[in-house]
């Protein structure tokens, strides 16, 4: 017999769940991509190192925030109610001191170990995230995740700015790829879980609009990033292996989108979520695999 003090998890995986580890993976893969491309040779390894550190604490700490925020909200959804500050087996203080913490810490790291233009854009990031976006936005429009997004695209420019000082048209191409990216990625989830959202009483765009209707936009929002995904080429900062692999995702990101709205499942739905985030990772590992071809 399995007690409920046995099934509970472990008070440091409760706190490691408040950082939603698979995400920040995610965004500190595309900003140590922005490391990478925004150098001519291999960046320092002690700056990839402090500004990874400094990254992922920042972006640890604003999820923490967040799921403070809407722990009534991820109570009454099945996808989040296990998280510690949903069952209340995290006290809002605690939350509070270890989003601190490692904010804190993550703006020492960047300023002290990076430079103060990292660390000052990384803080904007988290603001927007933990602010922005979660108090003011999401609750009030289903547009929150396109307004929102670009909190969400900015690890690239994060990246760039660690490792060249500075955050140039090149940096910002990458930030418009994610910030298109994110409406259909997110959307694609909100398709699926579309009780969860109802229950949730947020706006999201199912819920406020219906499937067919947020089917609709994500196709388009897929057809716009196919153009996005582009940029990198057109403005010659890749090459031809880019490009070829930039067709090949960006199109199956379109057949996915487009036989959702064609003939809508929840499978359908989940297929395209889970393809998103292949998407993205091999999207900006084939813009290093480009930049270090041109290299040789």
């Amino acid at each position: 017999m399995i007690t409920a003090t046995a099934a509970q998890p472990s008070l440091w995986r409760q706190y490691l769940v408040l950082t939603k580890p698979r995400v920040s993976q995610l965004a500190v893969f595309c900003a140590v991509i922005g490391m990478f491309l925004a150098s001519p040779g291999l960046p320092p390894l002690a700056t990839v190192v402090a500004a990874t550190l400094g990254i992922w604490l920042l972006a640890a700490a604003a999820f923490a925030i967040n799921c403070l925020i809407e722990q009534e909200i991820d109570a009454r959804m099945l996808r989040t109610a296990r998280r510690a500050t949903a069952r209340g087996t995290i006290s809002n203080t605690q939350v509070l001191a270890f989003s601190g913490l490692l904010g804190g810490l993550g703006m020492a790291v960047l300023y002290n170990l990076v430079n103060p233009l990292t660390m000052w854009l990384t803080f904007a990031t988290f603001v927007g995230y933990a602010i922005i976006y979660t108090v003011i936005l999401k609750p009030r429009t289903p547009q929150n995740i396109v307004i929102g997004g670009l909190s969400g695209a900015m690890p690239p420019a994060l990246g760039w700015a660690a490792v060249a000082n500075a955050v140039p048209a090149e940096a910002w191409a990458l930030v418009l790829i994610i910030f298109i990216w994110t409406p259909p990625h997110f959307w694609a989830l909100a398709l699926y879980r579309n009780h969860d959202y109802i229950k949730s009483g947020l706006p999201m765009l199912p819920v406020t609009h219906g499937k067919k209707f947020t089917q609709l936009y994500v196709l388009l929002y897929s057809i716009v990033l196919l153009a996005a995904s582009l940029l990198p080429f057109v403005i010659r900062m890749s090459g031809a292996a880019y490009l070829v692999a930039a067709l090949a995702l960006s199109g199956l990101f379109v057949c996915y989108a487009w036989r959702l709205y064609r003939e809508y499942s929840d499978e359908l739905a989940r297929k395209l979520f889970r393809y998103s985030i292949v998407y993205l990772s091999l999207l900006f590992a084939a813009l290093l695999l480009d930049h270090w071809i041109a290299l040789l």
